[in-house]
């Protein structure tokens, strides 16, 4: 028999930069249900990729000094490892630059422009670049662009259009007759009230005032516009061809869901569903707009100084640890917040002591008083029968909130069971009963119970952390992980030995752990080199303002091994103080009373608790020695020019 298909993917990203963890919220929701149905039974196929086109990309690549296509390699090597490094399990990975990509766009647009769904007109309005999107005056919010707020440019040219207008109510229609289509309630709402029904303008689908696009096979002068290019990814990479599709095409098509922002879901509930209808092709069974991940309050921006990347986050916590964060703290139908605070804070309570202390005292107990081999459960009580009922319902609840995309919910179900096990360790007190012999068969049931209602925990945890839930098999020394395994409590056999018992996640301390956050940061400031740095004028390089400097005080920071807190006199009345990263090279004594080079209007910064005016100049001479640039022989307070 064979097995139902399940078609899942992510919307492409955007290879205009590195992505934060904002949008790699994305691939670790998408993952985790892709693993899920697979776990019950689903032949799933499951697509992410990158977006590579675009006036956006052709500046960027220009402001760098490289070509488009050598800017988005560099650009989609990054967002690929980011997706391995978060150990997601995707089946393919598109890049719209791929050649079969580009020559099926072509033959869309072709096929397209010969049924008269495309038509060649001239657009005027107002266009935002880093959205790739076009504005009427009265769509714009103080005279910027409605979406990210930016300024927008005044554009004249020739251009193709998709007629939207023409599948206006045969949109309309599909979605009263679906109405679970566009997902969650509330999002569906959206767009009918502020997009559809206010009356759909036809589409720009085509540009001619840059390059780094899809030719127009029959119009050498356009490039195929970034919406038919992108959207097209969910077809061309099952192998789609408007003459005719192949057998993955035929297999998996149409999509069971596509998980997106919220941001961009206009792009997929209306152009994206007009362009299937116009190649009379299936379509996708569920769009679901998730949440952003804020940082505190605010939506992750480089310009607001608040981006954190996945990388990072993994290399200071874990990846699991990194996906558990994403997976429950984003709420089903609001956004979600990160901070480092939050982060270690929930790492502490629920994976340090809830889930890691659980599987480590209960191995450790079964080693101790069993020399790791548990009995066969003989001696029951009422007490138990809660703990089996915790476990299967956990099953059902999760099952039932992921089928609702219900991310967070399904792992606090999940992580419900290692809470009620805990629970029962504190109402039986194996302890106490390893001090009576006439109970040893008490404590052998009540041990059993414990490593089977972890291996139910563990089971569950799969698609979420699954590089732990591994873990956890190994400690209890199980191969029993499938999901028909959870029908029923008790799989484990009698006389079954556990594992060795390890540390699955190491209580953090959170002012140190701080401290080296900060620290490290602080090391970094400014030492990011991008590849081909872009020329600047004149004008520039006048805004920055240096002086020389001398050291009046020197002492290390608390908590900070590589700061040195520096005491300035910069020839003003009022001392300076600078934090600076060069504690690995100099002693404080080696510095009072040297003249340095000092950035003087640097904007202000704490770091590590030390409230840092600036910036010291210093010469990288290897790739492990960093040198102060010392100017002695010149009077604190001169100007550098």
């Amino acid at each position: 028999m064979s097995k139902p298909k399940y078609y899942i993917t992510t919307a492409i990203a955007y290879t205009s930069k590195k992505p934060h963890i904002g949008n790699s919220y994305e691939i670790v929701l998408t993952d985790a249900i892709a693993r899920f149905k697979r776990m019950q039974g689903y032949d799933v196929f499951f697509l992410t990729g990158t977006d590579e086109h675009g006036q956006k990309i052709e500046q960027s690549a220009k402001e760098k000094g490289v070509t488009p296509k050598a800017y988005v390699d560099g650009v989609a090597g990054e967002i690929r490892a980011i997706c391995d490094i978060l150990n997601t399990s995707y089946d393919k990975f598109i890049r719209t630059t791929d050649g079969y990509h580009e020559k099926e766009v072509q033959k869309i647009f072709k096929r397209l422009y010969d049924q008269g769904d495309i038509y060649k007109s001239r657009y005027e309005g107002m266009y935002c670049v880093p959205c790739e999107s076009f504005f009427t005056e009265a769509q714009l919010v103080d005279g910027k662009c409605p979406d990210c707020g930016r300024g927008v440019t005044q554009s004249h040219e020739e251009a193709y259009f998709l007629r939207l207008s023409k599948y206006q109510q045969q949109l309309e229609d599909y979605i009263a007759q679906n109405p679970d289509f566009i997902y969650p309630e509330s999002r569906k709402k959206e767009m009918l009230n502020n997009f559809i029904k206010p009356g759909l303008q036809d589409l720009c689908v085509s540009r001619s005032s840059f390059s780094w696009g899809i030719p127009v096979e029959f119009d050498p002068g356009h490039v195929i516009y970034v919406w038919v290019d992108a959207l097209s990814n969910y077809i061309t990479a099952l192998g789609y061809d408007p003459d005719g599709s192949g057998e993955l095409y035929q297999k998996y098509w149409p999509a069971d869901v596509h998980i997106i922002g919220k941001d961009i879901l206009r792009f997929h509930t209306i152009y994206w569903i007009i362009m299937l209808m116009a190649l009379g092709e299936p379509l996708p069974k569920k769009v679901f707009g998730h949440p952003w991940l804020l940082f505190g309050t605010d939506k992750m921006s480089k310009s607001r100084g608040n981006v954190i990347y996945a990388d990072e986050l993994v290399e200071m916590f874990g990846v699991d640890a990194v996906r558990y964060y994403l997976l429950s703290e984003m709420p089903f139908a609001q956004d979600g917040s990160i901070s480092y605070e939050t982060i270690i804070e929930r790492y502490n309570a629920e994976l340090a002591n809830t889930l890691g202390n659980l599987v480590n005292r209960t191995v450790a107990m079964a080693k101790k008083y069993f020399g790791g081999v548990l009995p066969k459960p003989c001696m029951a009580e009422e007490i138990d029968e809660s703990l089996k009922a915790a476990a299967l319902e956990a099953v059902g609840k999760t099952e039932k909130f992921m089928e609702a995309f219900r991310i967070s919910d399904a792992l606090e179900a999940v992580m419900s069971v290692a809470h009620r096990s805990n629970k029962y360790i504190d109402e039986t007190m194996p302890w106490a009963l390893a001090k009576d012999e006439t109970k040893q068969a008490r404590l052998g049931t009540v041990l059993y119970n414990l490593v089977e209602s972890i291996r139910f925990t563990a089971a569950l945890l799969q698609p979420f952390l699954p590089e732990t839930a591994q873990k956890i098999f190994a400690q209890i020394g199980t191969d029993i992980t499938d999901y028909e395994s959870l029908s029923a409590f008790g799989a484990l056999p009698a006389n079954h030995a556990v594992g060795e018992a390890s540390v699955l996640f190491e209580r953090l301390d959170t002012e140190k752990r701080l401290a080296e956050i900060q620290e490290k940061y602080a090391a970094l400031e400014g030492s990011e080199e991008p590849v081909g740095l872009a020329q600047i004028g004149i004008d520039d390089f006048a805004k920055v303002e240096l002086r020389v400097a001398e050291i009046t005080a020197c002492e290390p920071v608390k908590r900070a091994k590589k700061l040195l807190k520096l005491t300035l006199n910069d020839g003003s009345k009022t001392p300076r103080t600078v934090a600076s990263g060069i504690a690995l090279w100099y002693e404080p004594a080696q510095l009072v009373g040297k003249k340095i080079i000092l950035v003087a209007n640097l904007k202000p910064a704490v770091l590590c608790g030390v409230e840092s005016c600036g910036m010291i100049l210093a010469a990288d001479v290897s790739e492990t020695e960093v040198r102060v640039i010392f100017v002695d022989d010149l009077p604190a307070g001169a100007s550098i020019r």
